[in-house]
């Protein structure tokens, strides 16, 4: 398999598994939550950096302890997930800040961390991705309902005897999973737009909300392959140019939400409805 082909290869990978998360990311409200996880992870990188190890397996440990924490904080009584998403934000990022000057050398693998390197990426790191996707694709169809109803009803999935705490711990997790592991590929910093946007593009263009996840990963392959083909023609970053994909798929959507509500009466996309 050439390197391009690999790449090609790891983006659908990828794009498929974050439009999976991404989809309860948007639907769960927890973009901000994803946002200071793909920071807050920097000294779990920083950490296996200095010990030799995987980016992946530190990045994963710290963000499993991020997620501890944040859950803790948000039981705090006024205080809200936001206020617990900020403060795991600064913290985890300034310790990282804090780590990498202790030892200076690690600027290249560092640099890796923030930005990735879809190409001429490894297969171990492609494995980590599809297993990923596996482990996504398996706990979203086994909680699937669970996940809808306390999405949409909080109060009446509690009533009914569910647990919100496993729900937003499995939805945390598979937030964790899915930015840690494309960290090589597409880095942190660049993760929430693959993780965000073509969800957000779904939700825009479809009605019933079984559609969403599946309308969300193609976009995230696609916006995956566009980027890649973009930035061979270009001679751009890849990881970069698969971010302006998907961006640019999200305003395509939102382009066509605004004209079709225009156009067409009683058009109600974008309202999904869980029934």
């Amino acid at each position: 398999m050439t390197i391009f082909a690999s790449a090609l290869v790891t983006g659908i990978l990828v794009g498929l598994l974050c439009g999976i998360v991404g989809s309860l990311v948007v639907l769960r409200q927890r973009a901000f939550f994803t946002v200071a996880l793909t920071h807050a992870t920097f000294p779990g990188g920083v950490l296996a950096a200095i010990l030799g190890v995987h980016i992946v397996l530190g990045a994963f440990v710290m963000g499993l302890v991020l997620v501890g924490f944040m859950l803790l904080l948000g039981r705090i009584r006024r205080q809200g997930r936001q206020v617990a998403a900020g403060i795991v934000l600064s913290f985890g990022y300034a310790l990282g800040v804090f780590m990498h000057s202790l030892v200076p050398g690690l600027q290249s693998r560092v640099d890796s961390f923030l930005t990735g390197s879809i190409i001429g990426i490894p297969a171990s790191s492609i494995l980590i991705i599809a297993g990923m996707l596996l482990v996504a694709i398996v706990a979203v169809t086994a909680r699937w309902k669970d996940l809808l109803f306390s999405t949409f009803d909080r109060e009446g999935f509690v009533a009914s005897g569910g647990s919100e705490a496993r729900v937003e711990a499995l939805t945390l997790v598979l937030i964790v999973g899915t930015v840690v592991s494309t960290m090589p590929a597409i880095g942190s910093i660049l993760a929430i737009s693959m993780i965000a946007a073509p969800a957000a593009a779904a939700k825009l263009l479809v009605r019933r909300i079984e559609w969403m996840i599946p309308v969300a990963s193609a976009l995230g392959a696609g916006s995956a392959v566009l980027g890649l083909y973009a930035s061979q023609w270009f001679s751009i970053a890849a990881g970069g140019s698969m971010a302006l994909a998907a961006t640019l798929v999200f305003l395509i959507a939102l382009a066509l939400n605004r004209g079709a509500r225009r156009l067409v009466p009683g058009y109600t996309g974008g309202e999904v409805k869980y029934v």
